[in-house]
């Protein structure tokens, strides 16, 4: 397969599903609720030696190629912190910040609107058991809301957030998520309040090491603070960056911007880069069923969310990828991917265009579950929708007529799944279109016309009339 073509590529995928179809026509996929395995068996062998590292151009330190992100920490109830309105179960949080600094993890990220406003205080209890030589830390200034944009309220976020962390100074501050609202909404949160300008001379002080920006929306925002690097100075940026992103973002969500142009800006300007998103908030960790089986043939012995990783680290000018690591699974996947990183061949390379060519053919919904949108003023589980819905594409579980073959059992699938993830109240018939939910989005989606589409499919398929 070293010398694989799209003609090649698709006669594969054909044969692969299928192979699928028969197994699910069997209804094992069905009658189990299982879903297609997106891992692979993970040996705890894992070197302590072995992690990848890049050297920050402007202070020389060694930062660990795969950063912690505790957006979704886990919780008593053991589920995820940004799902769940539990309590954070910090002994597990602490027993994966141990592992990770063990194997050479050093980056830790999080954000004041994190796990419900609970990251930061986990993360500090965490941390700091440690010298704090030991590690790095990564947060955001979170001033999403129009009551936050004065100058005082911004920079009581900023001082709330090192207290919370138990340090005296931030390795790593981003603006965080510019570009949604525009330029005239970045202007009232950063410039016009005066806050960028404090938060330069906070650096200028040495409480904050590095400065920059992570960036969703408007590419007008991007260019004109790139444009001005010269005057701002910014140390890194962080992105959303993987290979279906590389060159298909505008393709997966015309809101967005190819990551190609991003990284490449960054490049020219010698601006490290932090990535987000490194497996599209899981998605690519669940590719349709048929597109897994030609990953795993080519690497059986890996993971299917492994081949981003590879692909992101393989590309110099990355500081770090971070993962939003809840379990010590997923913690443990990645550390085997990356102690130490095998790159990406050209072959690899073109191998993955062909993988992404296929993907953008799925009508998936480009959420990435980051929570933002949440809570819902009437209580709709936004993200869990989205997942279901996604969940049942990849799977070929989206009927489009009442005469497919697999109409009945597509449409047993999506309602049933639908019933056992996401409580009747909670569901998309509840949303009344208010849009309190789209302004918050990253991705820009129109959440309430996604919603709407959900609940229409699910109505057609209760009444049988698609």
């Amino acid at each position: 397969m070293d010398n694989i073509n799209r003609r090649d590529f698709l006669k594969i995928a054909g044969t692969a599903a299928a192979v699928t179809a028969v197994a699910a026509s069997c209804g094992d996929a069905v009658n189990t609720g299982k879903i297609a395995d997106t891992t692979t068996s993970v040996s705890k062998n894992i070197p302590t030696d072995k992690m990848t590292y890049r050297t920050n151009p402007k202070t020389g330190d060694k930062i660990s190629i795969l950063g912690y992100g505790m957006m979704r920490l886990p919780t008593i109830s053991n589920q995820s912190a940004r799902e769940s309105g539990d309590e954070i179960d910090q002994e597990t949080v602490n027993k994966l910040v141990d592992y990770a600094i063990e194997h050479g993890v050093n980056l830790f990220d999080t954000s004041p609107a994190y796990c419900r406003g609970m990251s930061e205080h986990s993360m500090g209890i965490a941390l700091s058991r440690y010298p704090r030589d030991k590690y790095f830390v990564s947060t955001k200034l979170s001033n999403f809301a129009p009551q936050q944009w004065a100058f005082e309220e911004s920079k009581a976020i900023y001082q709330k957030s090192l207290k919370e962390l138990q340090v005296d100074y931030i390795d790593y501050l981003h603006l965080h998520a510019v570009g949604n609202g525009g330029m005239e909404t970045f202007k009232q949160r950063y410039m016009d309040n005066g806050m960028l300008d404090y938060l330069m001379k906070e650096r200028e002080a040495g409480r904050i090491k590095n400065l920059g920006f992570s960036y969703h929306g408007d590419i007008k925002v991007f260019d004109y603070l790139v444009d001005n690097h010269e005057t701002y100075k910014w140390d890194f940026v962080m992105i959303q960056m993987n290979y279906v992103d590389w060159r298909h973002a505008k393709q997966v969500n015309p809101s967005n911007t190819d990551a190609e142009y991003l990284y490449n800006r960054l490049d020219e300007k010698h601006i490290p880069v932090f990535v987000m998103e490194p497996i599209l908030g899981g998605r690519l960790a669940k590719l349709p069923t048929h597109v897994q089986d030609i990953l795993r043939e080519r690497r059986p012995e890996n993971s299917i969310a492994s081949w981003s990783f590879r692909w992101i680290a393989s590309h110099p000018n990355i500081l770090t990828i971070l993962s939003g690591m809840t379990y010590m699974e997923h913690l443990q996947d990645n550390l085997s991917t990356l102690c130490p990183l095998d790159p990406c061949t050209e072959e690899d390379n073109k191998f993955l265009e062909h993988v992404a060519d296929e993907f953008i053919q799925f009508p998936l919904i480009p959420c990435t579950a980051c929570q933002y949108c949440m809570p819902c003023p009437y209580g709709v589980d936004i993200p869990t929708s989205f997942t279901h819905y996604n969940k049942c594409v990849n799977e070929g579980y989206i009927a489009v007529s009442t005469q497919d073959e697999n109409f009945a059992k597509a449409r047993r699938r999506f309602l049933i799944g639908y019933d056992r993830v996401v409580e009747p109240k909670r569901q998309a018939a509840h949303c009344i279109g208010c849009g309190t939910c789209v302004s918050h989005c990253p991705q820009n989606i129109r959440i309430p016309d996604k919603l709407r589409d959900i609940n229409e499919y699910m109505e057609k398929l209760k009444q049988e009339t698609l």
